[in-house]
């Protein structure tokens, strides 16, 4: 924009007409936007000392961003309902997208290029860049003509991937027992019955058990979810990409790289990438080892009667385990290079001694060597590693166990790097890692 502002004639002087005006600004230059309307109105008044409106150019219009419009839930971390008694709503678990036949899945709505605008001196003014967007999808899934909307070809159950959109369809059977055999499925497998002893469920999609599980092995590239339970009876594995809701684990062991929600958890090995929760009606976790990347929500944790509890916070319990075979192996190398790096020093000692070697004493030293300087990179390596790791470790520090109810003595609490066994019981609390200790704290 330009303005200008006009003051009145001296004594004597000559004033300035609307095209003199005009021609000055086009000797500025000035081209584009002349308001001459508005020029033309100040001489037709005169209110002098005033700024007034000359020129203006021309804004661009900015474009618009594609987008895509989701017609389901895409946070794969919804957690259950929690009835009024604390105990889990399994009829509305809030984890499975279930879709039908015709339903529209996503639609894209496509970029809207700008306008560019023009400024004062007939100059382009540029509009910023659109991003563009593109529909990715899996099978089951059919396309629009202008490749704009996502349809479900089958009933079954919709998730986002990685920004792709996929449908499962459900393999529904009633037990899986000698009548079955094992079962290993593309999509979401649904089992109105139970899962006998020794057999196996593997599922690409989610796995819904309505009865409940013996010692088995469940194995989910999404979620499980076990409606009355399950007791492993010290072999029983469950293993999901996503989260494992159960109404109780006893004997199990169960691994999620989301949350594991349960109403209790009694001498199993649990690990979970995100929280686990077991504060619901009964709510105790009895036994075992349970460890979580998140946070640990429990009511009553170990035992008047002083079973071995372990819980852990703070480290993916998948870091720590890579940790111990790093160190393995280090320690490993070590030894190979304890046994190489002697010979390799009396060979030297030799070799300076002006003593020969055959080509086969020469090829093996020579393997040797190459050897020495392949474990020692080897083991630089993974040192490098095991400490980046351990400083992960160290720095998580943002992690919290609660107690809504009791924690009993004898009870082990781990926080990353640091740990504390429980002297005498409490109520109500929680435990927070503090100035590198573990400290008990009020609810």
């Amino acid at each position: 924009k330009a303005y200008a502002r006009f003051y009145a004639a001296s004594e004597g002087g000559e004033e300035l007409t609307a095209e003199e005006v005009i021609h000055d600004l086009e000797l500025k230059g000035i081209r584009n936007g002349l308001m001459r309307d508005e020029i033309e109105a100040f001489f037709a008044h005169r209110e002098y000392c005033e700024d007034v409106l000359v020129a203006k150019g021309t804004a661009p219009v900015q474009g618009k961003d594609a987008y895509i419009e989701y017609k389901f839930n895409t946070d794969r971390k919804a957690k259950p309902t929690l009835l009024e008694d604390g105990s889990v709503d399994f009829f509305n678990l809030n984890i499975l997208n279930l879709c039908a036949e015709g339903q529209e899945l996503a639609v894209l709505h496509p970029e809207e290029p700008g306008v560019p605008g023009e400024n004062l001196y007939g100059e382009p003014i540029r509009t910023n860049d659109v991003r563009k967007a593109v529909l990715k999808y899996g099978r089951n899934i059919e396309v629009s003509e202008d490749g704009n909307v996502l349809t479900s070809m089958v009933n079954g159950h919709v998730e986002l991937v990685e920004g792709k959109v996929f449908v499962s369809d459900v393999l529904a059977i009633e037990n899986v027992d000698n009548a079955t055999g094992n079962i290993e499925y593309e999509g979401n497998v649904q089992i109105n019955g139970n899962v006998r002893t020794n057999f196996s469920v593997r599922a690409k999609g989610d796995i819904v058990v309505k009865g409940v599980v013996e010692a088995a092995t469940l194995y989910a590239g999404g979620n499980i979810i076990i409606a009355r339970g399950m007791n492993g009876m010290g072999k029983g594995t469950l293993y999901a990409e996503g989260n494992i809701v159960a109404k109780f684990l006893e004997n199990v062991t169960a691994e999620a790289k989301g949350y594991v929600t349960s109403e209790s958890i009694l001498h199993c090995k649990v690990m979970a990438g995100g929280e686990i929760n077991v504060d619901g009606k009964r709510g105790f976790i009895t036994g075992g080892k349970v460890c979580a990347t998140g946070c640990i929500n429990v009511k009553m944790l170990g035992s008047e009667m002083g079973a071995d509890t372990i819980v852990e916070v703070g480290v993916d319990p998948g870091i720590k385990e890579h940790i111990a075979e790093l160190q393995k192996k280090i320690n490993e190398d070590m030894k190979t290079l304890q046994s190489i790096q002697p010979i390799l020093v009396s060979t030297k000692q030799k070799l300076a001694q002006g003593v020969k070697l055959t080509p086969e004493q020469m090829k093996y030293i020579q393997s040797l060597a190459l050897a020495n300087k392949q474990k020692t990179e080897e083991i630089e390596s993974a040192t490098a590693e095991v400490k980046e790791l351990q400083q992960g470790i160290n720095d998580a520090s943002d992690t919290v166990i609660r107690v809504k109810g009791t924690v009993y003595p004898g009870t082990k609490i781990c926080m990353g790097d640091v740990s504390m066994i429980v002297q005498k019981s409490a109520q109500y609390c929680r435990f927070v890692k503090e100035r590198g200790d573990v400290k008990i704290a009020p609810f």
